[in-house]
């Protein structure tokens, strides 16, 4: 209880800060809430290994998320660790904006050894990754909303992996409509939009 309060003064509340953030990017991916589909899970730029961000270990091989929960986790034990060394020393913790600064100076140095060690071996998780042309001919399962031309709404895609897909999904003929729960079948893309044609009898299409 005295380590949980200690936690709670202001010396430590910016470490405590990144814990909370790297847990809440932890639970999202859980969750399935779709952050990929916003590419914030998408790799680095194709060229930065050989510039600042290939350094930081944004080489195009690490996923944006995981390097950044990476980088989270380094600071925040690197923050605690530095505030307790201090405090064992001296007496005192550092001032939060001297320790902020410290930490995260160290913390991305330590993150390059990490995100770097993380992409050797990610591409030993990579064997279900799957083309989004692929998605195509399979059914998705419309979560919420209804898909009408011109107003698409989100469905879910189980690829041949069983992985989940979240997409965004209209009918591909003009008089359709999918509402919420329905399947459809994805026939062809623009872009990351799909189109589908409904499972049901299209004369059976709400009024």
């Amino acid at each position: 209880m005295l380590m949980f309060a200690q936690l709670l003064t202001p010396p430590y509340i910016p470490f405590v800060f990144s814990f909370l953030i790297m847990v809440g990017i932890g639970l999202i991916e859980v969750v399935g809430l779709g952050l990929g589909h916003l590419d914030l899970d998408g790799d680095g730029p194709p060229d930065a290994g050989d510039s600042v961000l290939g350094w930081l270990g944004l080489g195009g091989e690490l996923p944006v998320l995981i390097w950044l929960t990476s980088l989270l986790g380094c600071f925040t034990l690197t923050g605690i660790a530095a505030q307790q060394t201090m405090t064992a020393l001296s007496g005192a913790p550092l001032h939060p904006s001297v320790a902020t600064g410290a930490a995260l100076l160290v913390g991305t140095v330590l993150n390059t050894f990490a995100a770097n060690g993380l992409a050797r071996i990610m591409p030993g998780f990579e064997t279900t990754v799957v083309s989004t042309d692929d998605l195509l001919r399979r059914r998705g399962t419309i979560l919420e909303g209804t898909a009408r031309r011109g107003s698409p709404a989100r469905a879910k895609v189980i690829d041949h992996h069983g992985q989940a897909h979240f997409v965004m999904l209209e009918p591909h003929e003009d008089a359709d409509i999918i509402a919420a729960g329905e399947t459809a079948l994805l026939v062809r893309r623009e872009g990351k939009l799909f189109f589908a044609m409904p499972d049901r009898p299209t004369f059976l299409n709400p009024i």
